[in-house]
């Protein structure tokens, strides 16, 4: 069905947002805080929305700019994003369009000829296009409902992902007077909300901040052992769901997706270093629902509106944990359950200090960047609840344990340190601060090597004092001493040293330390740390054969339209659609999330599905 078709869908007549939530997207109720966002932005107001992922944040600017006159405008980082958005409004009845570079060129003259004619509801658009000359007063020229600067974290110097060209927003308001702005984003500490707001010239802003807290993602973290076999534990239980596994670099991307499929996984690598073609044909297969593992850099998922990723997995530590947030916030969109693990090593933590300090940054925003690195360090390290350590990063604090982390569920085990401590620290010292944890693990263990020989450090007292204890053991030991601070990397090459301050007192004696055990052997991700069952699980052998034929039903009508099958209906609808087994088209409007263009459009096919014809 064309979109011409359901354009008295929306109505040109103003409705409430109530109104606009029920008709246009199918819900009866606002979610958490988007009633309050939204109120502020009809009443003319600037706002700063920090909401998770999967919180609801696309509504809260919507419904405005559905509601109040003119067309509402969202500034937009990525064009995979932007297309998705599109694509999903456009299946509502909205008439939304995306300009950015890579549109054709009569698709280009239809968005121009529905802006000249005042046919747009919506218009997504990159900061770099909008900031381009002209672009911004032309578009001025008609009646623009509210301005969204969406990912708005892109803005901050301090934030993770910071874009120049958002800067040039803040002349916004000379070119669009009167005209209400929303910046939204899923992750930002009070310092990045202070230069999000400063950059964007909104001081006035109303700041309007949800929880952090996300109780469908299972955090865990967990020492590097053997990587390919940890990553290998935490993807198997979703061989037949989309995950994501972040690597620091383009090489073990290659390396770890070569790796997995060797392993039977449906796995392709991610990175700048492919070819545009390569990752717009990597981008198409995951958008199109289909089961697989991205092995990525960092980058990947930023523009990525697919709800049902079920496993993020970070082969590197993050450098804070709003990067951390931000990047598992990836899974679990759709509000389902999802897994996360993070793997850690001290030579990273080590590795992460020796650059930072190498660095030519001013030596304040050195600072900063330090107290975020140590921040994400000691929730690695962490024997208490993960989720409240991470949600005390952001100022948020959780009054009870959560429940739903590797360490609420089995509890770390801890043991008194000190005295594994100072052998690790003395050996250091005696070995004159030259070594790396691979030759101070044999001597502590008084392993008989060519390289102890050649160093003659078989006669050191210290040769031979932890022989009792794996090199594992000692390992562990090494790693928590680094993430203390005590141990830290004096060279490029991973060469350990003292930093005297902090070594001192624990060599003395002054300062008693509690260790967490490291398990002797890897166990499975999947049996120590199985998060609760998704929605799909809850389902009854009835109703799952129904959810399994909508499914297919969908997963066609995707493929006809070219367009990814969550934009038709997510899965938690089509589980609500299976289990309530509606018999008519009316008893179907009663689901949430079937708003009245997806009825029209879809009712009669679904009633189908369901009846098996």
């Amino acid at each position: 069905m064309d979109l011409t078709d359901l354009s008295s869908i929306v109505s040109d007549e103003r409705e409430t947002p109530d109104a606009v939530l029920n008709r246009v997207f199918g819900f009866s109720s606002f979610r958490g805080q988007q009633a309050e966002v939204i109120e502020a932005v009809m009443n003319g107001e600037d706002v700063l929305v920090i909401m998770p992922t999967g919180g609801g944040k696309s509504l809260c600017y919507q419904v405005p700019a559905l509601c109040r006159p003119g067309m509402g405008i969202v500034i937009s980082p990525l064009i995979a994003l932007m297309d998705d958005q599109v694509a999903a409004l456009r299946q509502l009845g909205v008439n939304a369009a995306a300009l950015h570079s890579e549109l054709d060129p009569d698709r280009l003259e239809r968005i121009r000829s529905d802006l000249r004619d005042g046919r747009l509801d919506i218009l997504y658009i990159s900061p770099e296009r909008l900031v381009s000359p002209g672009t911004a007063r032309w578009l001025a020229r008609n009646p623009v409902s509210v301005l969204a600067i969406d990912e708005a974290h892109c803005v901050s110097a301090w934030g993770h992902e910071f874009r120049p060209e958002y800067r040039a927003l803040a002349d916004l308001p000379e070119i669009f007077p009167g005209v209400p702005r929303i910046a939204l984003t899923a992750t930002a500490d009070s310092r990045t909300q202070d230069d999000i707001l400063l950059a964007l010239g909104m001081p006035q802003a109303r700041r309007l901040t949800s929880s952090f807290h996300r109780p469908n993602l299972f955090l865990a973290a967990s020492p590097k052992g053997s990587e390919t076999k940890q990553v290998q534990d935490a993807l198997t239980r979703h061989r037949d769901d989309a995950s994501i596994v972040y690597c620091g670099s383009r090489n073990r991307t290659e390396r770890m997706a070569k790796s997995l499929r060797e392993k039977g996984f449906n796995a392709l690598p991610f990175h700048a270093g492919l070819s545009p073609q390569e990752k717009h044909a990597t981008l198409l297969r995951f958008r199109s629902g289909e089961p697989m593992v991205i092995v990525a850099t960092v980058a990947f998922g930023m523009g990525i509106d697919r709800p049902d990723v079920r496993c993020v997995v970070h082969l590197d530590m993050p450098a804070s944990p709003e990067a951390y947030y931000q990047q598992i916030g990836r899974a679990g969109r759709d509000g389902a359950p999802a897994d996360t693990l993070l793997l850690y090593g001290g030579e990273d933590m080590a590795r992460a200090r020796y650059w930072l300090e190498q660095s030519n940054a001013p030596e304040t925003e050195k600072r900063v960047m330090q107290a975020r690195l140590e921040s994400m360090i000691a929730l690695t390290e962490t024997v208490g609840c993960r989720t409240q350590a991470l949600l005390a990063c952001f100022g948020e604090v959780l009054p009870t344990p959560c429940g739903h982390c590797d360490n609420c569920r089995t509890p770390a085990e801890t043991f008194d340190g000190t005295e594994a401590a100072q052998k690790v620290l003395s050996t250091i010292y005696r070995t004159g601060q030259r070594f790396g944890a691979v030759h101070l693990t044999t001597v502590l263990r008084g392993k008989l090597t060519e390289a102890i020989e050649r160093h003659a450090h078989q006669h050191l007292t210290v040769f031979g004092v932890g022989k009792e204890h794996s090199e594992q053991w000692w390992r562990g030991v090494i790693r928590q001493l680094i993430a203390r601070g005590a141990i830290r990397m004096s060279g490029e090459h991973g060469t350990l040293g003292l930093d005297v301050d902090a070594a001192r007192p624990i060599l003395r004696g002054e300062e008693k330390l509690r260790l967490r055990s490291d398990p002797m052997k890897a166990q499975s991700f999947t049996t120590r740390n199985a998060p609760a069952a998704s929605i799909v699980d809850a389902l009854d052998e009835e109703e799952r054969a129904r959810f399994e034929a909508l499914r297919r039903w969908r997963r066609e009508e995707a493929r006809e339209q070219e367009i990814p099958p969550y934009v038709i209906f997510h899965d938690a609808v089509l589980t609500e659609i299976a289990r309530e087994n509606p018999d008519s088209v009316d008893a179907l409007s009663d689901i949430k999330g079937v708003g009245a263009s997806k009825l029209k459009r879809y009712g009669d096919a679904v009633i189908a599905a369901l009846e098996g014809d």
